[in-house]
């Protein structure tokens, strides 16, 4: 089966770690059809010096230079209209996909046609790829995932596998948070969503990033997100306030009970 792997990446990336990424994609047991790294904005010389030497090493890798930084779900929507194939491959630049994840998620969607986006566990590591911190455990089947979104995002966006008309017939990546928004109108939409149950990724873990995820300006955001699907006739109105509740308590709260929160409740 033919398929896309979609990258994104900005000037703040860091060049070892794209580097890191794009090793892990093309070291598949399964090789990608083609690979298309949206520059989103001008980009350090480093990173451009690294991406200019897999295109010129990889005849399957392609760019897509963007003039300005447009912002992930923007960027992504340019690299879709750019990709070839009707299956699509997300991948972050800083992070690791195992060796066998593409044999994997090509199984489901050979198995299993209806599926629309096959996304699996990940696991968060700290420094060196062996210390693994937590399991980003998800639902398997359809339904248990629609149920699970009512709460909280059903798919893990950076390994996720989808099908480039589903995603396209909702319209693409918009509002904020980009990728539980897609999954949302997806479902709405009448997707059909799988989960495979072992961990296929490796993703980068900072404290830093759980710090930066508090404030009223992330609050906010979630408040925003949480309206916008009760709009949708996602959700009921009692699950709408207790969304709402919970978001703001954890965005608010000091950032060592969020982090305390986010590893016994949040990560399995």
């Amino acid at each position: 089966m033919n398929f896309s792997v979609l990258l994104s990446v900005y000037i703040k990336e860091n060049p070892q770690y794209l580097s890191q990424a794009l090793d892990s994609i093309i070291n598949q047991s399964v090789q990608a059809s083609e690979i298309i790294i949206v520059k989103d904005g001008p980009l350090t010389k480093e990173l451009d010096d690294i991406i200019n030497q897999y295109n010129k090493n990889y005849q399957f890798i392609r760019i897509v230079a963007l003039p300005n930084n447009l912002g992930l779900g923007k960027a992504l929507n340019e690299g879709i209209k750019h990709c070839h194939y009707e299956l699509i491959a997300r991948m972050d630049t800083d992070d690791i996909s195992k060796p066998n994840r593409f044999e994997k998620q090509l199984e489901i969607f050979k198995l299993h046609p209806e599926t629309d986006i096959c996304s699996a566990w990940l696991e968060e590591f700290e420094g060196d790829f062996n210390n693994i911190l937590f399991v980003k455990k998800l639902p398997e089947k359809h339904n248990e995932i629609m149920q699970y979104a009512h709460y909280r995002c059903p798919i893990n966006h950076a390994v996720a596998m989808y099908k480039k008309s589903a995603v396209l017939a909702v319209g693409g990546y918009s509002g904020f948070p980009e990728d539980y928004n897609l999954w949302i109108k997806m479902l709405m939409n009448g997707a059909h969503f799988y989960n495979i149950q072992e961990s296929l990724y490796l993703c980068r873990f900072s404290k830093d990033m759980i710090k930066r995820r508090g404030g009223w300006k992330y609050a906010i955001a979630d408040i925003k997100s949480q309206f916008s699907f009760y709009k949708m006739g996602f959700l009921s109105l009692a699950t709408l306030l207790y969304n709402i509740i919970i978001r703001i308590t954890v965005r608010l709260i000091p950032n060592f009970l969020r982090t305390f929160i986010y590893k016994k409740y949040l990560r399995k």
